[in-house]
């Protein structure tokens, strides 16, 4: 399993721009192949700071997400919003606590 993280800084007033983004499409990000799971985060006391989460069965399915129509039309509206450079982290869980 792939688990993904994307930091993403917004223009304060583009906020609403990106929720709407996301609700619009969050849904169709999910039913991606290899998608398992997605959640929006938002800063606590950054409130212009959002990350998203989602884990993949692996890159591979990762990677035809970020070729798919949904993504070449979810991105660049995104990356319109930004004040600075997203981060993007990919992890693989070695060891899970019980």
């Amino acid at each position: 399993m792939l688990i993904r993280i994307v930091k993403m800084t917004f223009h304060k007033d583009k906020i609403d721009d990106f929720i709407k983004i996301f609700e619009e499409n969050k849904e169709a990000i999910r039913n991606q192949a290899g998608c398992i799971h997605l959640e929006l985060w938002q800063d606590q006391n950054q409130p212009n700071i959002f990350s998203t989460y989602s884990l993949w069965k692996n890159e591979d399915y990762l990677n035809q997400y970020r070729n798919s129509e949904t993504f070449g039309k979810v991105w660049p509206a995104t990356k319109a919003l930004f004040v600075e450079k997203p981060i993007a982290s990919s992890h693989i869980q070695r060891y899970k606590l019980e």
